[in-house]
């Protein structure tokens, strides 16, 4: 049995994935800003056998609550070994180019936010000598694309973060898990036309779940995108820059 802390719960993919941990029978405490969407994944994890579940709203760009919520949730769950990261959002690139102010906001909550919660729970996690933490970067990270890069950006920096916080908790017998999901049809991407490369929230939430048990540190998910960013990493700079990407 798990004691997790998911944040930003009401998320499709924090959603599926709290399903599947309810239907292990683990403790859930989440957090999320809207309150009665929150009280309804709450809900159902009660529902499909979570032994405990407790909520907490917080709006994660208030980083002033950051330490007294991870607080909240290791008393409620007596303890705290796993925390799964599952909020952000996708900006207006085209807005993003017009106005910095509008850059800035998506590299608050994307980047800044995550890494002044990663901060507290690394220092909690590597005290007590064990833990796992789980964080959704994406696809974006690898490479920068016209079509999306101040939030590719905010998720590039994110992944390095994490892969120095794994590098230095390793030690300590505490686990950085980087998720780097690809196209995912969730209400973020209402907009987009989808096609062969789209997966559902589940298929995530089932691959957040191999990661955990199997030991993971890096995944790609689904699998193959491990091999569509290697070929798009390995575009020559003069030949990526003409593409419309």
């Amino acid at each position: 049995m798990r004691k997790i802390l998911i944040i930003g719960a009401t998320s499709a993919i924090a959603r599926a994935t709290a399903r599947r941990f309810a239907a292990a029978g683990d403790r859930l405490f989440l957090v999320a800003r809207q309150a009665e969407r929150l009280q309804a994944v709450a809900d159902d994890a009660s529902v499909r056998g979570a032994e405990c579940v407790a909520t907490a709203v917080m709006e994660a760009l208030d980083d002033s609550r950051h330490a007294q919520i991870i607080e909240q949730a290791a008393e409620a769950l007596d303890g705290l070994d796993t925390v799964l990261f599952a909020y952000g959002t996708l900006p207006d690139q085209s807005a993003c180019e017009a106005s910095f102010e509008q850059t800035r906001a998506a590299i608050e909550i994307n980047l800044l936010s995550v890494i002044s919660l990663l901060t507290i729970l690394a220092n909690r996690f590597e005290s007590q000598g064990r833990g796992c933490i789980v964080v959704i970067s994406s696809v974006a990270g690898d490479r920068g694309r016209q079509s999306n890069y101040v939030y590719g950006t905010a998720k590039g920096a994110l992944t390095l973060f994490l892969q120095g916080l794994r590098n230095r908790l390793h030690r300590s017998g505490v686990r950085v898990i980087t998720v780097k999901p690809g196209f995912v049809d969730t209400p973020m991407t209402a907009s987009f036309k989808k096609g062969l490369l789209w997966v559902s929230p589940d298929t995530i939430a089932r691959g957040i779940l191999n990661a955990i048990d199997s030991g993971a540190t890096v995944v790609y998910l689904p699998w193959f995108w491990r091999y569509i960013m290697l070929i798009i990493k390995a575009i020559p700079e003069s030949l990526f820059r003409r593409l419309s990407l």
